[in-house]
């Protein structure tokens, strides 16, 4: 597949502006399996896709359709394009049926974010996520073929809502059916006591699995570890548990 992508560039001019392959640019994977992937649409969303891709060692083809954006990240993408990703011949001959996934993320044009959707599913392309705006363009993508489609900005006002309601929160993860990795500022009346004697399991159905401490992380603490001022408690569990939680009724119990 990736021959195929070096033959199209090698149809356009050096000095052409619409496309770069920069070989140099490829790191290694650094011993863990490739992953092929094409993201369409390089504004801040998609570029940060794109680039943490690269970043991590994987193929990333890069399509936009503004040829002063393309020529931007053509330093940081190795294999970048400027086209039209609703022109569906150009799309074929590129071989975008070959990527294990893509992801569409055409800001300010849902038409041309819808189509290119479409395209993707129509060519075979294994894995479909999709950006949205509003939950209605998320339905629309869902029913023609999108396997995930993002909503970044209701994501975000969600995560600030939650944190902006729980003092305590300081960031948190969902992980799904209510469950979710939850970063806590460790109370302070339980500063010097373990975490068996803190008993936040058995007192708020959440488990410490790790501790942030001067800038360090200390993965599974044990029953015998002691919580210090400043610390910040990464737990597991329900989010509601956590939501509900008075932290500042919590009271350690030392047998």
């Amino acid at each position: 597949m990736w021959q195929q992508i070096k033959n199209w560039f090698k149809k356009i001019p050096l000095s052409s502006e619409s496309a770069s392959l920069r070989q140099d640019n490829i790191r290694p994977a650094n011993g863990r399996q490739k992953y092929e992937f094409v993201v369409i649409g390089l504004g801040r969303f998609g570029s940060s896709v794109a680039e943490s891709l690269v970043h991590h060692g994987h193929d990333v083809l890069a399509i936009d359709n503004d040829a002063e954006r393309v020529q931007h990240l053509s330093h940081d993408l190795p294999y970048i394009v400027q086209m039209d990703a609703t022109n569906a011949k150009a799309l074929e001959e590129l071989g975008i049926g070959q990527f294990e996934t893509g992801v569409v993320s055409i800001s300010n044009d849902f038409e041309s974010n819808l189509l290119a959707t479409v395209l993707l599913r129509r060519f075979g392309v294994r894995r479909i996520i999709t950006k949205a705006a509003t939950r209605t363009q998320k339905t629309i993508l869902m029913e023609v073929g999108a396997d995930e489609v993002i909503l970044p900005e209701h994501e975000a006002g969600r995560h600030l809502g939650m944190r902006l309601c729980n003092k305590n929160f300081l960031d948190y993860l969902e992980l799904g059916d209510g469950i979710g990795i939850v970063e806590i500022a460790a109370p302070t009346q339980l500063s010097g006591y373990t975490l068996a004697q803190c008993q936040l399991r058995q007192q708020l159905g959440l488990t410490v699995i790790a501790v942030h401490r001067d800038q360090q992380v200390i993965a599974n603490p044990g029953p015998d570890f002691a919580i210090e001022a400043d610390d910040v408690l990464v737990v597991v569990g329900r989010i509601e548990d956590a939501e509900n939680a008075e932290f500042a009724r919590l009271r350690p119990r030392i047998r």
